[in-house]
């Protein structure tokens, strides 16, 4: 590429000077040719002595012809002969003509011709002058000469310095390579160097240490999430290792030999226990695993609370009568909104669930509008939760303390993951008069329609 640069280049300074060098020649005959024909308007068409110095030289000559061709007076360089021939000299009374002549007589060279008419007393007449194009030949032949040898310097020059260029060019990323290379998973927070050129490199290695700085991010949050997925497979695990020791326990209690029916029954009503404790564990674990994929299925629909408190209620009736407790539908039972019908159910009698194992009283189920939102509350009248736990209450396998059974420690990890996914969230509190309010608030899709009892 370098070489076709400078080979065009070469062209076209040649061809520059010797368009210039007959320029430069035409120029000259132009003006002698001016002086010749005032001259000659003059002097009838008699170059006397006082004029010779005008046609005399041996590069430069003139002659002055009739509208016949004939010869008028001439530079005693060409020896009398005519330049033009006829059909030439009839061109040249009309208009200004140049010609390109080879050698004349007392010239070696080639010589180039200016033919003009001229007006004079005695006729029309023709001054020719001429000049030998030797010098500027010669000078376009040393010229020529001085490009096709410097021409293989300047590409070698030229190649040196475009190498020096790009090797001083690429120095930079030939750096910043070497430190990719040497950038790992042990040290992430290594950056490219970059140069302060503000150049195409510079924003390059700009740009790459941003992507790194992400990636950096990316690796920290999947890391936070491995640590995390770790602990949780520990928790589950733990939570799963008790209730199946107690199903074990319990079941080969019930193959011993000589239990009575009353102890048969006592054991598998314990490991039929065990067992629902374990189907909730494996779909409190379901739900917190659709929840890191971040795909827990919601499914809105548009139903009164109401239907999903009384069937909750319903749902742990027997349990609350066989504890001695009652579980009553409050205020708010008529307000409708647009969720997952089963979620809140879910929700709802994991609160009434808990509240049964850990608090005392009535249970008090009921829903508020409050502002953009519906919050559904659950409320007993035991002792509440101990005040340096309310912060954790919603972490998972969080327990209140001096509390080591009955429970996985899920139930208000779910509480608050169905209240995220409906864009809401979860709450817990102790009350003034006494007993725990838990609740979760959900944002309102669409209006809220009070519907009368």
């Amino acid at each position: 590429m370098i070489a076709l640069v400078l080979a065009a280049t070469a062209i076209f300074v040649y061809v520059r000077f010797e368009s210039e060098v007959d320029n430069a020649v035409d120029a000259g005959l132009r003006s002698r040719a001016a002086e010749l024909s005032a001259v000659v308007r003059q002097a009838g068409g008699r170059l006397d002595a006082r004029n010779q110095h005008l046609v005399g030289r041996t590069e430069s000559f003139a002659e002055v012809l009739d509208s016949s061709g004939q010869i008028i007076d001439s530079s005693p360089a060409i020896g009398g002969k005519s330049l033009l021939d006829p059909a030439e000299v009839r061109q040249a009374t009309v208009a200004p003509l140049f010609l390109d002549r080879g050698p004349l007589p007392g010239l070696d060279q080639g010589s180039r011709l200016l033919a003009v008419p001229v007006d004079s007393s005695s006729g029309k007449q023709i001054v020719v002058v001429g000049a030998s194009t030797a010098s500027s030949r010669d000078s376009q032949g040393d010229l020529g000469q001085l490009l096709l040898l410097g021409m293989p310097f300047a590409l070698i020059l030229a190649s040196i310095a475009g190498y020096g260029v790009a090797a001083a060019a690429l120095r930079p990323v030939e750096a910043m390579r070497a430190r990719a290379e040497e950038i790992s998973t042990a040290a992430p927070d290594e950056r490219l160097p970059v140069p302060d050129t503000h150049d195409e490199v510079a924003r390059l290695g700009k740009t790459l240490n941003e992507m790194l700085a992400r990636l950096g991010d990316a690796l920290a949050r999947l890391g936070d999430a491995l640590e995390r997925e770790r602990a949780f497979v520990a928790d589950a695990s733990h939570e799963l290792r008790t209730p199946l020791a107690i199903l074990r326990a319990e079941l080969e209690l019930a193959l011993a030999q000589g239990r009575s029916p009353e102890e048969l029954h006592t054991a598998l009503a314990s490991a039929a226990e065990e067992t629902d404790r374990l189907t909730q564990l494996s779909e409190d674990l379901l739900t917190i695993a659709q929840t890191e994929r971040g795909d827990l299925p919601v499914r809105r629909t548009r139903f009164r609370l109401a239907d999903s408190f009384e069937s909750v209620a319903g749902r742990f009736s027997r349990r609350a009568a066989e504890a001695g407790r009652r579980i009553e539908v409050g205020e708010g039972g008529g307000l409708e909104i647009d969720a997952d019908r089963l979620r809140v159910d879910q929700t709802v009698g994991t609160l009434v669930d808990n509240a049964l194992r850990y608090g005392a009283g009535t249970i008090t189920l009921e829903a508020r509008h409050v502002g953009e939102a519906v919050e559904l509350h659950v409320t007993d009248e035991g002792e509440g939760f101990p005040p340096a736990f309310l912060d954790h209450a919603f972490e998972r396998f969080s327990r209140a303390p001096g509390v080591h059974e009955g429970g996985s420690g899920l139930g208000l990890a779910i509480v608050a993951t169905v209240a995220e996914a409906h864009g809401g969230s979860a709450h817990a509190a102790n009350r003034p008069t006494g007993g725990a309010d838990v609740w979760l608030s959900i944002p309102l899709s669409s209006e809220v329609a009070q519907i009368e009892e």
